[in-house]
């Protein structure tokens, strides 16, 4: 089961090799395959893109999609990066300040209007 998953997240090569001696990206996902092998009904990843370069943000997406797709396990995402909120998720809820701002598809939630003030600011009078 162990290699399963290791092989699953895409570091079986790494499996003889201690963790702590892997690369940031690496022991990330030595996380995500010990956690898959606990065969969840829910995955909670909190901030999972921190400290990711481009490359390994863009295999953890990938890998959502799979875990996802391939293991019917649902993903509850929480991140900042917005980019890749808005590339992976089904349904986003908005909080600030510990408050539902929004919730929906990406689209009707990257319109909302108190979505674009906590995050971008209000305009004032003047435009500015």
């Amino acid at each position: 089961m162990a290699e399963e998953c290791l092989d699953f997240v895409g570091i079986r090569n790494h499996k003889d090799r201690l963790a702590r001696n892997l690369p940031y990206g690496d022991q990330r996902r030595v996380e995500w395959a010990r956690a898959l092998a606990t065969r969840p009904k829910l995955l909670l990843f909190d901030e999972p893109a921190a400290g990711l370069n481009y490359d390994e943000k863009e295999r953890l997406m990938e890998l959502v999609r799979r875990i996802r797709a391939d293991l019917k396990i649902t993903i509850f995402l929480i991140e900042h990066d917005m980019g890749l909120v808005m590339r992976i998720s089904e349904k986003v809820v908005v909080i600030d300040y510990g408050k539902k701002i929004a919730e929906g598809n990406c689209d009707d939630v990257q319109c909302d209007p108190k979505v674009i003030e906590a995050y971008l600011g209000k305009e004032d009078e003047e435009g500015n």
